[in-house]
């Protein structure tokens, strides 16, 4: 992919976390509700958004940018898969070799 194809998605992406954010903030459940799940398939997309924007930016790769965003996705996405123990696997994101 050419630089200029990089930025140009990393624009499209910034336009779509606006409206995937203005999305979150106006839902106003709460853990206890019912709706509690919707917003956090909400606030996934917009972390998978983020590690998008990371992963292809024509600079250098930010470890420390991925490592977070991966850590947000495996978070949230436990909701979801909690047989799949990925809060669990949070840990090793942060472990030195």
């Amino acid at each position: 992919m050419t630089k200029e194809g990089r930025l140009n998605m990393i624009t499209k992406s910034w336009e779509l976390h606006n409206v995937v954010e203005n999305s979150y903030l106006n839902n106003s459940a709460k853990q206890e509700d019912e709706e509690w799940l919707e917003k956090q398939r909400i606030l996934l997309a917009e972390m998978a958004l983020l590690l998008l924007q990371t992963s292809i930016s024509p600079e250098e790769i930010k470890l420390d940018r991925s490592r977070y965003n991966i850590h947000a996705i495996l978070t949230i996405a436990d909701h979801f898969l909690p047989n799949a123990e990925l809060k669990k696997a949070t840990e090793k994101l942060y472990k030195h070799n």
